[in-house]
């Protein structure tokens, strides 16, 4: 069934109910670097949520040995990609905020603690991400992985719970703090 083409009378366009979105203004640079910003948080925030709660846990549900390193390198290593892109990108639209509102300062403020936990967050994750990470933590997960699964697997769940929770606390207290809420 196809359905009936709309037809418009002349002056509809122009009705006041429709959005000439060429008249809108620029977007300005702070909002799009927040745009970016939140847009980065969730998909890698989300990423690191999945891998701690939906990942890792069906991983150590299967029998012991190759069968469990081969599927999570399988699949962690596809995510591995976006964090990288992700936290790239939040860290350079976090610092353009810092910048672009001259909120250097809230480092100096303990009341800012947020910010604090935002940049320590930022800094763990660039730090495993692209420094321990490629030198040689993925090669002693492994190797530890084929001498004794269940304990590097619990081990990598424990330090995956630990990043999640300080990233949960960070976007709790960056949601509240921003709007005025959790100031020390």
């Amino acid at each position: 069934m196809r359905c009936a083409p709309v037809h418009r009378d002349a002056g509809e366009e122009s009705s006041p109910d429709r959005r000439d979105w060429s008249r809108l203004p620029p977007l300005p640079p702070i909002v799009l670097a927040r745009i970016v910003h939140v847009l980065c948080i969730v998909l890698w925030i989300g990423g690191v949520a999945f891998v701690t709660t939906v990942l890792i846990p069906a991983v150590r549900a299967l029998p012991a040995g190759a069968q469990q390193i081969e599927l999570f390198e399988r699949l962690e290593s596809r995510f591995a990609l976006q964090a990288r892109v992700t936290t790239v990108l939040a860290g350079g639209s976090g610092l353009y905020m810092l910048y672009a509102m001259e909120a250097w300062s809230r480092y100096l403020d303990p009341g800012f603690w947020w910010v604090h936990l935002m940049t320590c967050v930022w800094l763990a994750f660039t730090v495993v991400l692209f420094v321990l990470e490629p030198l040689f933590l993925h090669r002693r997960f492994i190797a530890a992985a084929k001498r004794d699964s269940e304990r590097a697997f619990r081990l990598l769940q424990r330090m995956h719970w630990l990043l999640l929770t300080l990233s949960v606390v960070a976007i709790v207290g960056a949601v509240g703090g921003t709007r005025g809420f959790l100031r020390g």
